[in-house]
């Protein structure tokens, strides 16, 4: 009886292990978080019931509701503009030239509603269509703050002052192209380092869709939450006092309340009233909180660096703050 021998292995071949590992992932997360809060639920209950933990789980739920619907918008219309807008549209519908494209970028957002939420996702999905950097980025920043939406809200925020919507939308749009063109002068592509998406090109438009919105509703809303957490933990250990002491100085207060606008990371749809209520605060103070609320918050930031990488976050954020101080001031140093 002739026996058969198994087939050896190769020298140098590795061995397949007898089982793969299944790696944690955000289920199991989930599952040991719920453990977690089951068995911890005595003192955190405790916890839950200071002061000051009821105002940050206040502050973190109402930017998070505020910036949700808005969020979801934009991942459904940047997932639109990935699926179902062909790849040369963008080339037509802008100037070919990208000094003309940012103007024309930023006023393009006067057509869609929406907030700095649901900004990010579109303008990281109108780069992956090929539209220039730079009137992506002019689109980010401006669609925010001059959208119908928005500037109707400050209009019933300041009664009887059309001249802060004006400043806000005209002041808006300058930040916005000065942004792009400054982009087109010294910014680099390798700051941008967009995430990985999945391949959609090969999957049905509906399930490419889908795919889309999954990915990227899971992507900047993590990054939401982390921005809205940071805001949350500013609102509770920052003194309102602080604020008070510096209202009376001019130049101070802008700087202040520019600050002040990054820190709250409130939705563009409802900063208008906030700065109606800070009555201490000249009207140049409250145009800057204004301008800059927008285009950078914590956040925006967070999601800025979700969506195109950290390298450049930290360059586009404070640089634009700069730049809506800056015309903040000149604005309302010559009409205000």
């Amino acid at each position: 009886m002739t026996t058969v021998s198994p087939p050896r292995t190769p020298p140098g071949t590795p061995s397949r292990p007898a089982a793969t590992r299944r790696r944690i992932g955000s289920v199991e997360i989930l599952a040991g978080l719920l453990i977690l809060l089951v068995l911890l639920r005595a003192p955190l209950a405790g916890l839950l019931s200071g002061q000051r933990i009821a105002t940050w789980t206040t502050v973190f739920v109402s930017v998070m509701v505020q910036a949700t619907p808005f969020l979801v918008f934009g991942v459904v219309l940047s997932a639109v503009i990935a699926v179902y807008v062909p790849r040369g549209f963008w080339a037509k519908a802008l100037p070919s030239h990208p000094a003309l494209a940012v103007p024309v970028a930023s006023c393009a957002g006067v057509i869609l509603p929406g907030c700095e939420c649901g900004s990010v996702p579109i303008a990281g999905s109108l780069m992956r269509r090929g539209v220039t950097p730079a009137a992506a980025l002019a689109f980010l920043l401006a669609a925010p703050a001059v959208n119908p939406i928005v500037l109707t809200a400050t209009a019933v925020a300041f009664p009887g002052r059309p001249g802060i919507v004006v400043l806000r939308a005209v002041g808006s749009l300058i930040i916005a192209t000065l942004m792009g063109w400054l982009w087109l002068r010294l910014g680099k592509a390798e700051w941008i380092k967009l995430p990985h998406r999945p391949e959609l090109d090969d999957l049905a438009r509906g399930r490419a869709f889908w795919a889309s919105c999954r990915h990227d509703i899971i992507h900047a809303g993590g990054y939401l939450a982390l921005g809205a957490a940071a805001a949350a933990t500013i609102n509770v250990f920052v003194p309102e006092r602080w604020l008070l002491l510096v209202a009376a100085h001019p130049f101070l207060s802008v700087v202040a309340l520019g600050l002040l606008a990054v820190l709250l990371s409130i939705c563009s749809e409802a900063d208008a009233f906030v700065a109606a209520s800070l009555s201490q605060f000249s009207l140049t103070a409250r145009l800057a909180f204004l301008l800059v609320g927008p285009m950078v918050d914590l956040k925006l930031m967070s999601m800025q660096a979700g969506v195109f990488g950290r390298r450049f976050a930290f360059r586009f954020a404070p640089t634009t703050f700069v730049a809506a101080v800056a015309v903040g001031l000149g604005l309302g140093a010559v009409f205000l």
